[in-house]
């Protein structure tokens, strides 16, 4: 794992200004840093390196291929690069390897196989940066599923004229000199309403985040690019869906089994320890219990456990990892401890992000990272295997009211949701969700049943967002085409955020299996009763896993990886941080939120114990407005 960070026709004090972006992500790379102008002097390549695969300095970025044409500073990793390597000394691309880096390989590639049909062969997470010296031509990549986090836009020079910068970091691009991009208050609404900031969109205007699957272009002078896909999730899925499996349930647990093994022996090579988080669900046991059938070593599992039982799984993890056979770790809590994660936040995600399991992650992480230096996880099993209980609600709603023609519905909803007679939040809900017009957008409209939530801002605008753009009814299953909506808009702009940047900020790698493109593709082809049925859900997930670990040590309730922010609010220590966050004086100076609705729902709270999401979404973005 590594930062990458670059710009293209900035002033003088490039060497300054790269090191500024390096040494803002030296947590993403500990271990080495590098930078890198091309002969014009008109692009540079900064690099910080977390050494994971060949730890010389044959794997220091950023690199040059052999025939220099092609230079390359990237954060991720190749899993099937070896294979890669192979093909290429086979087909005689090239004789020898300098050294032994999934990097050389990548960048080899590139110049044997074209820059398209290289990314298309590669399995992996990442975040690429690569420049033809050639062509001049600068191409930002990322990963299928959006793994690896990366930022691009225009920012300012001291002449007037814009310079395109890209990061690992939002906060890298925040440190070039006279950076004064404004706050991009049209994508508030969307944040307040998720707790996120979605791809394309970033905090500041003219600066994006690429989606997952596309390779961004552009030629000198670069002020101008296009993006293009490589890989499509939605296309997996329809794909998928219009080829399905066809043999029986035993038989897509043998495939899945298979494909995860394939996966786990391509993520589980490092040249520095590896280990995964346990957190007593079916997902992470599985991998765990899928790591130790393919090592002949202890593997290494770790859990972290809460005081309060209502929120502690520690237990059960500890019961899992002994049938295994793991060399398990586990670190009990405190509220004090979660409660001093608060004020890393705002540095750590460097744009407003409000999943409170933020902390629980990077508690975990933190600890893992002082035994391991990579860790796998098993996230991607609610959305690929139905594995959430919303998409159960949806079902059941849908299948009554569904049965009533929509336009009956929608102007039934329009009239009880102004009626005065529909004034608790429940009544107001089932009005709104009455409008549906599909099971999808009744699944998006329950993601913002708070109505309070696009009152927040100042600036009313709803910028497009995923669920604009989402092709209802592209797959005629109801639960994969929610499960689709997760996997394009929630799995990577909140959990895969969540997990980079928790692991990043103590310096972790974090792989996550179940996003190896092959599973990916493979769980797409499944047929809806092989993930749910009969009230069970991850079918073929827990078929898998019920083949190492009895299927009565995983019967119970999950409680998650959660912390109860709802209760520690109302404390003196966390209530008086929370009440300076929104001083109506400060809210009034930034001009930004509004302040009679921002103490409207933190009385509502207090007063009268209403608890709404936005609360913690309010003070995650004032927490970041004021660390600026």
């Amino acid at each position: 794992m590594c930062g990458i960070a670059g710009f293209c026709n900035r002033p003088a004090n490039w060497q300054d200004e790269i090191n500024a972006m390096n040494e803002r992500m030296i947590l993403r790379g500990p271990d080495a840093g590098g930078s890198w102008i091309s002969v014009k002097q008109d692009v540079v390549f900064g690099h910080r390196r977390l050494s994971i695969v060949d730890l010389s300095e044959n794997g220091a970025q950023p690199m040059v291929s052999k025939s220099g044409r092609y230079v390359i500073c990237y954060n991720g990793e190749i899993y099937n690069y070896q294979i890669l390597r192979d093909k290429m000394l086979e087909e005689g691309k090239i004789t020898a390897f300098r050294g032994t880096s999934d990097t050389e390989v990548l960048l080899e590639a590139f110049e044997a196989y074209g820059i398209t049909e290289t990314i298309k062969q590669c399995k992996g997470m990442f975040a690429i940066a690569l420049y033809d010296q050639k062509e001049e031509k600068l191409y930002l990549m990322r990963d299928r599923v959006g793994e690896k986090p990366l930022y691009y836009g225009f920012v300012k020079n001291s002449d007037g004229s814009k310079s395109f910068v890209f990061a690992s970091d939002l906060g890298c691009i925040q440190t070039l000199q006279g950076f004064d991009n404004k706050i991009n208050t049209k994508i508030l609404n969307i944040y307040f309403v998720h707790g996120y900031i979605p791809a394309p969109y970033s905090i500041y205007e003219d600066i994006y985040k690429l989606e997952p699957g596309t390779i961004l272009e552009m030629s000198a002078p670069y002020q101008e690019y296009k993006i293009t896909p490589y890989w499509s999730m939605t296309e997996a899925a329809v794909n998928g869906q219009k080829n399905q499996f066809k043999g029986t349930e035993t038989e897509a647990a043998d495939e899945l089994e298979r494909l995860l093994k394939e996966s786990l022996k391509g993520q589980m090579v490092a040249d520095v320890p590896v280990g995964a988080f346990l957190s007593a669900g079916i997902d992470s046991s599985t991998i765990v219990a899928l790591m130790q059938s393919l090592s002949n070593q202890k593997v290494r599992s770790f859990t972290i456990g809460m005081e309060d039982k209502a929120f502690n799984e520690a237990v059960y993890a500890k019961e899992i990892a002994n049938h295994i056979g793991t060399e398990h770790t586990e670190l009990y809590i405190t509220e004090q401890d979660a409660k001093a994660v608060i004020p890393k936040l705002a540095h750590m995600f460097a744009e407003p992000f409000a999943d409170s399991s933020q902390i629980p992650t990077y508690l975990v992480s933190k600890m893992t990272r002082e035994h391991v230096t990579v860790s796998l996880s098993g996230d991607g099993g609610d959305e690929l295997f139905c594995g959430y209980e919303m998409y159960n609600s949806v079902s059941r709603i849908w299948g009554k009211m569904g049965k009533i023609p929509y336009f009956i519905r929608k102007p039934a909803s329009e009239m009880l949701v102004h009626s005065p007679f529909m004034k608790s939040k429940v009544q107001q809900t089932k009005s709104m969700l009455l409008g549906a017009k599909n099971p999808a957008e009744l699944y998006e409209l329950d993601n913002r049943e708070e109505p309070l939530a696009l009152k927040i801002s100042l600036d009313h605008t709803m910028a497009p967002y995923k669920h604009n753009q989402y092709q209802y009814g592209a797959i005629e299953e109801i639960n994969h085409n929610i499960m689709l909506m997760d996997m394009t808009m929630y799995h990577p702009d909140d959990i895969l955020v969540k997990v980079d940047r928790t692991a990043m900020a103590v310096s972790l790698e974090t792989r996550v299996p179940m996003l190896d493109k092959d599973v990916v593709e493979f769980a797409w082809s499944l047929p809806i009763d092989y993930k749910k049925k009969d009230g069970v859900s991850k079918r073929v997930l827990r078929d898998v896993l019920y083949r190492y670990v009895p299927k009565e040590m995983m019967e119970r309730p999950k409680k998650g990886f959660s912390i109860p922010i709802s209760k520690w609010l109302k404390e003196p220590e966390l209530r008086g941080w929370a009440e300076s966050l929104i001083d109506r004086k400060t809210l009034e100076q930034q001009n930004v939120l509004d302040s009679d609705v921002v103490w409207f729902i933190w009385k509502d709270y207090i007063e009268n114990d209403v608890w709404r999401i936005q609360v913690w979404y309010i003070l995650m973005f004032q927490e970041w407005m004021c660390s600026l």
